[in-house]
């Protein structure tokens, strides 16, 4: 029964608590291992968030060893982008099926050997299968993490600290890739880019036997919502694919078009169909919880706004300022060592002192005085690391690892065990959504405004590209300042769960 596999998992924390007190009263050492968990699940969550990034740059050498063609190219994202994207919630609702740990397990080795394929990939459709497999099995290992360490941390001191690590791996994951595909594929092969994972999931698998079992098999009587599975895996992979089209294709696309007013018929039924059944998919109770549905919330927004600043960031870099991939990925670290700063040594700490409205509300505000500074660069501004970049990157990284922390903690508390992966793919799947929102939203908004530059200004290319680049990032910053507002309205200001 359900209620009994909460119970027992209730029971094994409760003990291991009582544990670690009686041995902190009698002065015993820290035991190391009781920190493997969390080596275990960052080191996955790096993994799945290092990849969506880590072949960005090795995409001319993968093209040029394979024979890709220019339209096929994007295929080496986007493979991996859509599987994980769409699938997202019914990996939580398997994670809740047959036990959080064992799903971890089975998609760890996946993901590591789909990673291994890749890597050792001849051909596009063997490459592109491989990216594939890559993000069915982080749809099912990212929730899976999430649900684990909130069940593994309970103590709030250590529950900060937890979060801290976690939100940094995500935080910092995106610029880590960048630099690590400049690296890889510059001094090693574009192949690097994949085999990495290998080492990490070994790593990871030596760690695993300190992660607590399941207690139970969480709602394993409960079956899957298969109309659910149905609406929301074809809802998602529409959704996320035609943002991705509208990117390059623009919104008027008739591609497009039909994808995105597919996307949105199949998902109301998804909302329709999980309001009537027995065992739904995603239980309405997950998301009507205020605090948590405004995690959910802040989080998709945050993304959408700065996923079109790690874009301006790789081209001012490169193009404008004439930095080699890995020059480019080194500045992009100022943005790492930020949000580093702003998980571990601030959010982490502060966690379990403050409610998170208190947190996440002025890390939201320094994002977007991040965006509005850099939106304020043009082609030839002068003293540009010192005056914009550094100051920027900073306030963003800062903000990023503090919010992103805060919310990560929010989205799983107070769910139950059977629950508990559900919630954490519905938290991740928005940011997913978030994300190809804003890279679609800002590279339309920035094509636009470069166009009108070079028919009122002059045909100065770079300049107008800059400029188109910098009233995207204004964009970017009122979405920030409107994730601060949801957080300032949803959130309470006491408790740390804001609940």
């Amino acid at each position: 029964m359900p209620e009994q596999d909460q119970k027992d998992q209730k029971d094994q924390r409760g003990q291991r608590e009582r544990q670690d007190q009686q041995d902190r009263k009698q002065g015993a050492p820290p035991d190391p291992r009781h920190w493997w968990p969390l080596v275990v699940i960052a080191l996955a969550q790096l993994m799945i968030v290092l990849d969506g990034t880590i072949v960005n740059i090795a995409l001319p050498s993968m093209q040029s060893e394979l024979g890709m063609s220019d339209g096929d190219r994007q295929w080496a994202i986007i493979a991996y982008v859509l599987p994980f994207g769409g699938l997202l919630l019914l990996g939580g609702r398997i994670s809740g099926l047959v036990g959080h740990r064992r799903t971890f397990l089975i998609s760890l080795i996946g993901f590591a050997a789909a990673s291994a394929l890749g890597g050792a990939a001849n051909t596009t459709g063997v490459l592109f299968g491989a990216r594939a497999l890559q993000g069915v099995f982080a749809a099912a290992m990212a929730p899976a993490a999430l649900s684990l360490l909130t069940l593994t941390f309970t103590d709030p001191k250590e529950r900060g600290k937890a979060f801290g690590v976690y939100g940094a791996m995500g935080a910092a994951g995106s610029g880590v890739g960048l630099l690590a595909g400049g690296v890889l594929t510059e001094f090693l092969d574009w192949r690097w880019c994949l085999w990495v994972n290998v080492p990490i999931a070994v790593i990871a698998l030596l760690g695993l036997p300190y992660v607590p079992r399941d207690a139970g098999a969480g709602v394993r009587s409960g079956g899957l919502d298969i109309p659910g599975v149905l609406l929301s895996v074809s809802g998602l992979t529409a959704l996320v694919y035609g943002l991705s089209r509208a990117e390059s294709r623009g919104w008027d696309d008739p591609l497009v078009l039909v994808l995105l007013f597919a996307s949105v018929a199949l998902l109301v039924a998804f909302v329709a169909v999980e309001a009537r059944v027995r065992q739904p998919l995603l239980p309405p109770r997950v998301l009507r919880h205020r605090a948590r549905g405004g995690a959910f919330l802040v989080s998709a927004l945050m993304l959408a706004a700065l996923f079109g600043c790690f874009l301006f960031l790789s081209y001012y870099a490169q193009t404008v300022l004439g930095y080699s991939p890995v020059e480019a990925g080194l500045t992009i670290m100022v943005l790492v060592v930020g949000s580093l700063i702003g998980s571990m040594l601030i959010a982490g700490r502060l966690l379990s002192r403050v409610g998170v409205r208190t947190l996440m509300v002025p890390g939201l505000l320094a994002m977007a005085a991040g965006l509005l500074v850099l939106s304020f660069l043009e082609a030839d501004s002068a003293h540009v690391l010192a005056l914009y970049l550094v100051p920027a990157q900073l306030l963003i990284g800062l903000g990023l690892g503090i919010v992103l922390t805060a919310a990560t903690s929010l989205a799983t508390a107070e769910v139950g065990y059977a629950d508990m992966g559900t919630a954490s793919a519905a938290f991740n799947a928005g940011q997913q959504v978030g994300g190809a929102v804003g890279t679609a939203l800002f590279n339309t908004v920035a094509t636009t405004a470069t166009a009108a530059y070079l028919r009122n200004q002059g045909p100065d290319v770079t300049s107008a590209t800059v400029h188109g680049f910098g009233v995207g990032l204004l964009v970017a910053t009122g979405i920030m300042l409107l994730a601060a507002l949801v957080a300032t309205v949803l959130l309470r200001p006491r408790g740390t769960h804001g609940a």
